[in-house]
C-alpha cells in the first residue's frame, strides 16, 4: 500500500498471492524471461512468426515479467540479495513507464505508489493487469 505524493490518498495495490495468481511456476517463468532477454540483446532470433514486435511494448513486457520474477523469488526468500534485485528490477520497470505512460496498464502511475518498500506493489498492480488484459504485444512465450 502506497500514498501518492500529492494528496495522501491511500492506493492498494494487489497482494502478491492475487497478482501472481496465474503467473506461470518460477522455474517455468525464469526460464521464459531469460529467453526473451537473449532476443532482446540478440543472443537468441526470435522464433514466433507473425506481425513485426512494438519493440518498446516488447521491452515493457520483458521488465515487468523481470521485475515480477525477481519480487516472487523475494516473496520466498526475503534476504537482503533477493530483496535488493526486486527493488532494482522495479525500479527499472518504473523508469521505462514514467517515459512510456502510455503502456501502464494498472490505475496507478509509477509514481503513485512509494518507494517504501521499494516499487513492488506497483509491479504486482502492473502484473495483475496484464495478466488480466491478456498478456498483450511482446509478452514472448505464453503460461503454457
Amino acid at each position: 500500500m502506497g500514498v501518492t505524493p500529492h494528496n495522501a490518498e491511500v492506493i492498494d495495490a494487489p497482494p502478491p498471492h492475487e497478482a501472481y495468481a496465474n503467473a506461470p511456476d518460477l522455474r517455468r517463468e525464469m526460464h521464459q524471461v531469460l529467453a526473451l532477454g537473449a532476443e532482446r540483446d540478440g543472443r537468441r532470433v526470435r522464433t514466433v512468426t507473425g506481425p513485426p514486435v512494438d519493440a518498446t511494448a516488447a521491452e515493457r513486457a520483458w521488465l515487468l515479467r523481470r521485475a515480477a520474477l525477481m519480487d516472487r523469488m523475494a516473496l520466498g526468500n526475503p534476504g537482503p540479495g533477493p530483496v535488493g534485485a526486486a527493488a532494482r528490477t522495479a525500479e527499472q520497470l518504473a523508469l521505462h513507464d514514467r517515459r512510456h505512460p502510455g503502456l501502464v496498464a494498472g490505475p496507478h502511475h509509477p509514481d503513485a505508489i512509494t518507494p517504501d518498500p521499494g516499487r513492488r506493489p506497483y509491479v504486482r498492480q502492473e502484473y495483475a493487469a496484464w495478466m488480466a488484459a491478456g498478456r498483450p504485444c511482446g509478452s514472448g512465450p505464453g503460461p503454457g
